[in-house]
């Protein structure tokens, strides 16, 4: 089976596809400055649009891992989440707090999707 890798950063590739399967890397803001709640919908958007370019969408999305700076933070990520998910389609998903690579970073997520080979995205 064929991987293809694309959006290489100088340092790993930001989406992987096995087959149908789509493997993000780890998306974080392009703005550190905002509060949780605007990282995360930031980083929401930017997950939409790689999904997009792999030919899949949230709606395809089987796992999600979150990491926050800062559990306290949980009720504004998810208040942002739960504005931006299909609650028919929701992952599975875990969230735990961690040390993030910057220290403006107040939230990462990592997610898996399935793409349809017959070009609709995400089922």
């Amino acid at each position: 089976m064929e991987i293809k890798r694309s959006h290489f950063t100088g340092r790993f590739h930001r989406i992987v596809e096995v087959g149908n399967t789509v493997y993000l890397a780890g998306v974080t803001a392009r703005n550190g400055e905002d509060d949780v709640g605007a990282q995360t919908s930031d980083v929401l958007l930017q997950i939409d649009e790689l999904l997009a370019k792999a030919g899949a969408s949230k709606r395809g999305i089987v796992t999600a891992n979150i990491w926050l700076a800062n559990i306290a933070d949980f009720a504004a990520m998810n208040s942002a989440w739960d504005q931006w998910v299909d609650a028919k389609h929701a992952p599975v998903r875990a969230t735990v707090e961690s040390k993030l690579a910057r220290p403006d970073l107040k939230v990462e997520i990592q997610v898996t999707a399935i793409s349809d080979l017959n070009g609709r995205a995400g089922g």
